[in-house]
């Protein structure tokens, strides 16, 4: 508990209970949870509570959002972050036969060579396929 509050602190977000409980939640996933997921899971808060924290911790870059494949938003602790920007862009991979979402954080997604008339501020690199258990 004192490591997510650390956490929160340095981030500059008050660590609330609702923040806590949220942040501690998906630190303690081995894969990106939906706002449906975390409502199941954390059954003492509302949907409008969970999503308040998620857009907290959003907005201070501890966690960020990605489309699962199916058009779900799942949300996942952030890994990088300088200049208000996400430096831990991965790849991810949508099993179509299971539907769970997993992280490849060993593999960068590639440079896109845009101009440098566009600023970037994320990316989402996804690939879907079926997973080795669902083979």
């Amino acid at each position: 508990m004192k490591d997510i509050e650390k956490i929160l602190l340095e981030a500059g977000v008050r660590p609330t209970a609702n923040r806590i409980i949220v942040l501690r939640e998906l630190t303690r996933s081995n894969c990106p949870m939906s706002l449906g997921e975390l409502e199941q899971i954390l059954g003492t808060l509302d949907k409008s509570s969970i999503l308040r924290s998620l857009t907290v911790l959003s907005d201070h870059h501890l966690i960020h959002d990605v489309e699962d494949g199916r058009g779900v938003i799942k949300y996942e602790l952030c890994s990088g972050h300088e200049d208000g920007k996400d430096t831990d862009m991965h790849v991810h991979f949508y099993c179509e036969k299971c539907g769970r979402l997993i992280c490849f954080e060993d593999i960068p997604v590639p440079v896109l060579p845009l101009s440098d008339e566009y600023s970037v501020h994320a990316v989402n690199y996804m690939v879907k396929g079926i997973c080795p258990n669902c083979q």
